[in-house]
């Protein structure tokens, strides 16, 4: 530890282990094939703040760690804590923690939470500096560089008792100008992909949707205008990762990845012409691939596509404003088939106008598209989302929400079916789609090695086990 130099503590608190992308915030325990995320917002703010001249330190809690140990140690002059709302007052404690063990330290929250709940955070919270609302690099730059807090936009702060907010930042345009995530300040090993255990890093590769649908975070929290990498700077990071920290599976996180198919099959070429031998997996949706992209993403080492279909039900695709058809799902999943790449589909059961009847037809869509791997959600309306505003306005919330199960268990009853059987319905479209014999002699097939075993048995084990 510098004794020169002003030290930052960036921090995943130590909650349950939650994905913690804002648009997504998922708790990990309850859901089959969905891995732990590295803490990738947070290395971008340690480049940042070493940028700065500052000592930078990662610590994600809810894999273990002593906090208040670190606290004592190191000392920090910031403190960052990434905040999600299914943890949220847990998350906070660790902000109160810090300012009883390190007085002077100033603490800073981000999260989607403060598209909705910034204020009653900030009152309910004395022990909170500040709150960063929006894409968070410039505005903790700002901070670190002391300039004075009302100039500084996307901030929550409090003056004489007063909550002051300072106004919208606007979203980075230039996204190549960030530096590379500070992966040497985390233990990568950590973070491995659900089926072969191998290390798989986490590359950003664009921000922002322009679909905005009902249930989503990703439009309120990135904008909807899409802003891309370059192919060169994403390789630049593909060969970073590769070279010093020799880890050769990557997740393209973006809020849509091919929705542009020059920048797609751009980036494609510039990894082949690379010579980096690498496999990688990215979302897509289910109308903007073909065979031709799809044959491109294969050869440039893609091996895995996730597709939100969301339902089987064409009226409940209407609802939530997907603007896709069953029949442009048919096709992508049969092209993606088609090029050999595995497929996860994702579908969420619980919106307002859900029926015994649409929940069926979404299972039997399941069935009928026999992707690799699925996803059922239940409908979660976290803050910030139109979900969230249509819940609070048709009196969906009663006493007992809660989100704290977000994704597994429902927060809210549809306008027909109670919480209850929604849960029910929920855990029988699981055991249908992945009970099927026909479906695990396929996948038994396709085990290479005893730790692809290993996985699919306890994968297998969370399916028979849910309660």
């Amino acid at each position: 530890m510098s004794l020169n130099k002003k030290r930052i503590l960036l921090i995943y608190p130590p909650s349950p282990v939650l994905n913690r992308e804002d648009r997504c915030q998922q708790p990990t325990r309850d859901l089959i094939v969905i891995p732990p995320l590295p803490p990738t917002d947070l290395m971008y703010l340690a480049a940042i703040a070493e940028k700065e001249g500052y000592e930078a330190k990662i610590e994600d809690y809810s894999q273990g760690g002593d906090y208040e140990n670190d606290l004592r140690e190191f000392r920090p002059d910031y403190l960052v804590v990434n905040i999600a709302t299914p943890t949220l007052e847990n998350d906070l404690d660790s902000v109160t923690k810090a300012k009883e063990l390190c007085p002077h330290v100033k603490t800073i929250a981000k999260g989607a939470a403060f598209l909705t709940l910034a204020e009653r955070i900030m009152k309910e919270h004395n022990h909170l500096d500040y709150g960063i609302l929006g894409e968070a690099e410039e505005t903790l730059k700002e901070i670190l560089q002391e300039k004075p807090q009302a100039e500084i936009l996307g901030l929550y702060y409090k003056e004489n008792g007063e909550i002051k907010f300072t106004g919208q930042r606007p979203f980075i345009e230039d996204l190549d100008s960030l530096p590379f995530p500070a992966r040497h300040l985390v233990d990568n090993s950590i973070y491995r992909r659900p089926d072969n255990n191998k290390v798989q890093a986490t590359i950003k590769v664009s921000r922002g949707c322009p679909f905005h649908c009902f249930f989503c975070l990703a439009t309120p929290v990135s904008g909807s205008k899409v802003r891309r990498r370059s192919p060169e700077n994403i390789v630049a990071e593909i060969k970073e990762c590769v070279e010093k920290y020799n880890i050769r599976n990557f997740l393209f996180w973006s809020d849509i990845f091919n929705l542009d198919k020059k920048w797609t099959m751009d980036l494609c070429q510039a990894i082949i012409d690379s010579g980096l031998k690498i496999t990688w997996s990215a979302n897509t949706r289910a109308d903007t691939a073909d065979l031709e992209m799809a044959k491109m993403m294969y050869k440039s080492g893609c091996r895995l596509v996730s597709i939100g279909v969301e339902s089987g039900s064409q009226y409940m695709l209407e609802k939530m404003g997907k603007k896709i058809t069953l029949d442009d799902v048919r096709r992508t999943v049969k092209v993606f088939k088609k090029a050999k790449i595995r497929i996860y589909n994702y579908f969420v059961i619980g919106l307002p106008w859900e029926t015994e009847e649409t929940v069926e037809e979404t299972i039997r869509f399941a069935i009928e598209l026999d992707s690799d791997f699925i996803s059922f959600y239940t409908a979660t309306p976290l803050p910030g989302s139109r979900f969230y505003d249509y819940a609070k306005e048709h009196n969906l919330f009663d006493k007992s929400t809660s989100f704290e199960n977000a994704y597994f268990y429902p927060a809210v009853n549809t306008h027909s079916l109670s919480k209850e059987r929604v849960f029910e319905l929920h855990k029988s479209a699981i055991r249908r789609f992945y009970l099927r014999p026909l479906y695990i002699l396929k996948m038994l097939s396709r085990i290479r090695s005893l730790e692809e075993v290993k996985n699919y048995f306890t994968a297998g084990m969370n399916v028979l086990l849910r309660k």
